[in-house]
């Protein structure tokens, strides 16, 4: 992951480019290239805190901080009013995490181990959370458009407030589950987690996870600002670059660092990296930025029937090919292929 820093450069760049006035394209392609590094560092910094504070606040600082720079992205997006961009690059998270991350995490392990295993308990435990999670969004959304001339946007707030507090409730209960009544099923990832010591000092890695912050902060408003006319300039939809684009860039460093575990063979980092990321997404980021969004201009939880459909097909192939607690190459090449064949329906949007 180390390698990813040199894209800092990219940062004054991005900065001093939007004030002498870029074009959007290359605003684009270089604040991308800017927050890649930085939400690497801001997962890293978090990581170092985690080792710090003890198994459940370092759980809980995991869990807030692990999706951080898309809900900062989806944030400033969602002010700028870019509802169907926030909506389809959380989903578009949601899909890459569970097909192209455990895709490419369990292709590349299997091309160097016959096969892996990880802790099916736990596994399993987060796949039905999932699937918890997709009724979620489905509820309001079949509720919605089975009704004549309803907005996707601002129709039925009540409904998606109601939805968003009840899915964090979930959410948080979660975290006693796991820290708590059920701690023994989690036993085998605690063990691994108090193995990891510290890279660097607790003020050091404080004052990263600001300034990272603060960074991103500032490179996601630029980013927002281009994305409409870069989509227009290059011949691309919102939609394409909300949920292929938005997500690769904003996940790059933690699909590395999954890719990475795999290939170490540590698959049950791996797949959690993957499956965890994207619960966070449902259960905490879109909840979050539904109630933020009461200060502005509310935002419903009602996502597109294709976003939709393709969370839930994520969601269920994901759950088929976790199961066992065993993974090789060949599944891996499946849920990449997977994600390549939404990919291309997005495309065509």
């Amino acid at each position: 992951m180390k390698f990813l820093y040199v894209l800092l450069i990219f940062l004054p760049v991005a900065i001093i480019g939007n004030i002498v006035g870029f074009s959007a394209p290359m605003l684009f392609v270089f604040s991308s290239l800017a927050i890649i590094p930085l939400a690497g560092l801001m997962g890293k910094s978090t990581d170092v805190i985690a080792c710090f504070c003890g198994q459940k606040i370092g759980g809980l600082l995991n869990a807030t901080f692990g999706n951080a720079t898309e809900l900062i992205i989806a944030f400033v997006a969602m002010k700028e009013g870019l509802f169907d961009v926030v909506k389809a690059s959380l989903a578009g998270s949601v899909i890459g995490n569970i097909l192209l991350v455990l895709g490419m995490s369990m292709l590349v392990g299997g091309l160097k181990f016959k096969s892996q295993e990880f802790n099916r308990n736990t596994i399993n435990i987060t796949s039905s959370m999932l699937l918890l999670a997709v009724m979620g969004l489905a509820i309001p959304a079949i509720f919605t458009h089975t009704l004549p001339e309803s907005s996707l946007t601002t129709t039925f707030e009540g409904l998606s407030v109601i939805v968003a507090i009840l899915m964090l409730l979930v959410y948080l209960m979660q975290f006693v589950f796991s820290f708590g009544t059920h701690r023994h099923l989690y036993k085998e990832t605690l063990t691994t987690d108090d193995e990891e010591k510290p890279s660097m000092k607790l003020s050091v890695a404080i004052g990263i996870l600001i300034a990272s912050t603060v960074c991103i902060a500032v490179l996601s408003e630029i980013f927002v600002g281009t994305v409409e006319p870069m989509a227009e300039s290059v011949g691309l939809s919102k939609t394409f670059v909300g949920i292929i684009l938005v997500p690769i860039i904003g996940n790059a460093a933690e699909h590395s660092s999954a890719i990475f575990m795999a290939y170490k063979n540590k698959m049950n980092a791996a797949v959690e990296i993957a499956l965890g990321s994207s619960l966070q997404i449902i259960l905490f980021v879109i909840p979050v930025l539904v109630l933020l969004s009461l200060c502005f201009t509310p935002m419903s939880i009602v996502f597109t029937p294709f976003e939709l459909v393709s969370v839930a097909a994520a969601v269920i192939i994901a759950d088929r090919v976790s199961s066992d607690g065993e993974s090789n190459w060949l599944e891996g090449l499946q849920l990449v292929i997977v994600y390549l064949i939404i990919g291309a329906a997005f495309f065509f949007v």
